[in-house]
């Protein structure tokens, strides 16, 4: 089954996370993924989501009735969605890689991917660090020891300590990942 990967591939591992520890009506599954993300997450984003994995056999809907309230819409993953959920967390594309939550996310479910798995989301990041070094280092040099680019080199030399920084982290965790 193909799916339909977005953009923003964070929110919806953080969703069928959330929706894999059991049924939950959309209120509380958004409150859940808030608390776990930076990414604003509004009715008008979550909805259409649950549509989509609705649409896709990834969740189930069910209408709860309550006494002296309106009903609710309870959410239940399925087989689909547990699959969905292992396709999203195993790949990293490139164009996603540049991203600090969407890293950041597939890493805190490594406990559930192959080393292999492990070390192509690790390699698809290093890369998008290794560019970013690369053109960085490149306007410093421009920039050289101008008087008047001195916030500008201050940036730039911030910049690439933390660049410096996340990629011997990673090296460090391409060294754990094959553990």
């Amino acid at each position: 089954m193909t799916y339909v990967m977005m953009d923003d591939m964070a929110i919806e591992i953080i969703m069928l996370s959330v929706l894999r520890t059991g049924p939950i009506h959309g209120y509380e599954l958004k409150r859940r993924v808030q608390r776990t993300t930076l990414t604003s997450l509004s009715n008008n984003s979550l909805y259409p989501i649950l549509r989509r994995f609705e649409a896709e056999g990834a969740v189930t809907k069910e209408v709860e009735q309550q006494e002296g309230k309106p009903a609710r819409n309870v959410y239940t993953i399925t087989d689909i969605g547990r699959r969905m959920l292992t396709d999203l967390i195993s790949t990293l594309p490139l164009k996603l890689a540049a991203n600090d939550e969407e890293f950041l996310v597939r890493v805190s479910f490594f406990h559930e991917l192959s080393p292999e798995r492990r070390i192509a989301i690790l390699s698809a990041r290093a890369a998008v660090i290794d560019g970013a070094i690369a053109q960085v280092g490149t306007l410093a040099a421009e920039s050289g020891q101008d008087p008047t680019r001195v916030w500008r080199n201050l940036s730039m030399a911030r910049l690439l300590g933390q660049l410096d920084d996340e990629r011997q982290w990673i090296s460090e965790l391409m060294t754990k990942a094959v553990e």
